[in-house]
């Protein structure tokens, strides 16, 4: 059988006892996997379970050190020519050249993959008006947002029209704008059954994969439908569990320690106030990244900052931290005005950075050892809160590993720990749970619980809805504004005009398709395995949907109106507020 007469459930990616060393560590150990054509397959794993090993090796970029591994039936270590033919794959940190514009990129990656001139430019603006970047071909790549970034950084993947898509993490950071927009495009690429192997760290986008497997120190622990792996390790069920908890059962069954849940946050907090800020304005040149904001946070609160990429959250934090004067307004942190007591604030805060801060030729403990001398940390007390740091950060036995050399999620607690070293009366965490798998961002949480409940104020940012949840109360910044404050209950209920319809089905990409254009729809999103409509009249609109799902040969499960998500919520006040202003978002393109 060649390559091009396979039959449509043959499958197009397959590994038979797949291993691969480095040195002593066994990266993927004895993995026999297969991928459907037309399907998307989740790899859901935690840190350095093996899932980028996988990928590289799918995409011919490593030599198995036994096993083997094919895709469209052509053997990875003898034909890998071949398979780049047909093969777009999308690492972690895709490589896009800053100077370059949006189109500029693209026509890079065009000659790398040997794209013909003639009709080229047609291709690229194809691909561009796809991913809902024509307006933006013109603009450097160092000037996008996160999930702009990655939307191109898809789109020049698909320049030589792959069969297969490797995708390791590629939402890892972006906002749920983006994140929503981006599973928008592979939906629709499963139209043309392209096959899409996705690695990912986001439980609600494994629920939208047909199947996934659990990846766990380089070992397959379960493979299925997301409901037939929840009712292989849960049993069957009632209400039916996310995908989160099922990841940590198995980690949990396989030697991991789980630290449970986050307590629910209290309802409201009283106290003395450990950050305000009045009309704080920050402007770049004509840009205005943050525009007349105002909030305060109690001591021992936890504060959620919300906003797309490039919103102002990083640039309001950097404000309240001392490390960039506001232009305007006036604010306070710890009682210390930000803009003339700078220095006086960075030694009464903790400030753990969305990109690795600390020095990666460094051990894991000459990190603590130099953050301990920048806080000046007693002798005598340095020990003690050294060992609290790597007990936390379960990086016991890595004391003397070069922090560049650790896996994300391990560098991510580590900057953490540095961060409250010193014990701060406030902490600023900007996206610290970035990449990191359930399991631990749990445990992230559980510290943070426990830091507010011993009197800490936390303002952290997020692109996690569920972990917004946990917060006692929200910002959403937009466009350098402030549109929305107040707790998750009270944003839902007073912020949220609209119904939220919820779909379940089992053909999503044919659901999506059917009902896109259907007018008594105002948004639909991807939610899980279903969808997420929302609708001014809920009645009206599940008629219409249950209509043209019929008309289109569709089964439905069951479409019930629901209590609106905080993902929901983020969604509709961005897009009302784009609506308001008649403007495109840059966010979702």
């Amino acid at each position: 059988m060649t390559p091009d007469d396979s039959p449509e459930e043959t499958a197009v990616l397959r590994t038979e006892g797949l291993t691969k060393k480095f040195g002593a560590l066994t990266a993927v150990d004895n993995l026999n996997l297969s991928v459907r054509r037309g399907e998307i397959f989740g790899l859901v794993g935690p840190d350095g379970a093996g899932k980028t090993t996988t990928l590289r090796l799918l995409a011919s970029l490593l030599d198995p050190t036994s096993g083997s591994a094919s895709v469209l039936g052509f053997d990875t270590a003898s034909r890998a020519e071949k398979i780049r033919e047909s093969v777009g794959y999308m690492s972690q940190r895709f490589g896009l050249y800053p100077d370059l514009t949006v189109f500029e990129n693209m026509d890079f990656y065009a000659d790398i993959y040997g794209v013909p001139r003639k009709g080229r430019v047609e291709k690229i603006d194809g691909l561009l008006s796809f991913s809902h970047l024509t307006p933006f071909k013109k603009r450097f790549a160092e000037n996008l947002s996160g999930g702009m970034k990655q939307k191109l950084g898809l789109a020049c993947a698909l320049l030589n029209s792959p069969r297969v898509l490797l995708l390791d993490e590629p939402t890892n950071g972006v906002d749920p704008v983006s994140r929503r927009d981006f599973w928008r495009i592979l939906y629709r690429l499963l139209r043309d059954k392209v096959t899409i192997l996705l690695a990912t760290s986001y439980m609600d986008e494994a629920e939208r994969c047909v199947r996934i497997g659990l990846l766990h120190e380089g070992k397959l622990l379960a493979t299925g439908s997301p409901r037939e792996v929840k009712e292989a390790v849960l049993g069957k069920f009632e209400v039916e569990p996310g995908l989160e908890e099922v990841f940590v059962s198995v980690l949990s069954g396989s030697g991991e320690k789980e630290s449970g849940e986050p307590a629910p946050p209290p309802v409201e907090k009283t106290g003395e106030i450990a950050v305000s800020v009045e009309e704080i304005t920050k402007t770049f040149g004509e840009f205005t990244a943050v525009d007349r904001v105002s909030f305060e946070v109690a001591r021992g609160e936890i504060f959620g900052f919300l906003g797309p990429n490039g919103a102002g959250k990083s640039t309001t934090i950097r404000m309240l931290c001392g490390l960039i004067s506001p232009s305007g307004g006036r604010g306070t942190v710890a009682g210390l005005d930000i803009s003339t007591q700078a220095e006086l604030i960075k030694t009464k805060i903790g400030y753990m950075s969305q990109r690795f801060s600390l020095y990666e030729e460094l051990t894991v403990e000459e990190n603590l050892d130099f953050f301990s001398g920048i806080y000046r940390i007693p002798a005598a007390k340095k020990r003690e809160r050294k060992s609290w740091v790597i007990e936390m950060a379960g990086l016991e036995g890595h004391t003397r590993t070069p922090a560049g050399a650790l896996a994300g999620g391990w560098k991510q607690r580590l900057a953490l720990g540095c961060a409250i070293l010193h014990e701060p009366p406030i902490v600023f965490l900007d996206e610290p749970t970035s990449g990191v798998d359930p399991m631990r961002r749990r445990s992230f949480w559980k510290l943070i619980r426990n830091l507010s409940e011993g009197g800490t104020t936390v303002f952290v940012t997020t692109h996690h809805m569920d972990e917004a949840e946990y917060c006692d109360r929200l910002g959403l910044i937009y466009r350098g504004e402030l549109i929305a404050l107040g707790s998750p209950a009270a944003l839902k209920r007073e912020k949220m005009a609209d119904k939220v319809l919820e779909i379940c089905c089992a053909r999503p990409a044919e659901t999506m398709a059917a009902l896109e254009d259907l007018s008594q729809i105002r948004d639909l999103a991807l939610f899980g395995s279903g969808f997420h409509a929302v609708v001014s009249d809920a009645s009206g609109a599940k008629l219409a949907i249950e209509k043209r799902l019929s008309e289109n040969n569709i089964s439905v499960g069951e479409i019930k109106q629901v209590e609106p998500s905080l993902e929901d919520l983020f969604i509709s006040l961005i897009e009302a507020r784009d609506l308001a202003d008649g403007t495109l978002s840059e966010v979702a393109g």
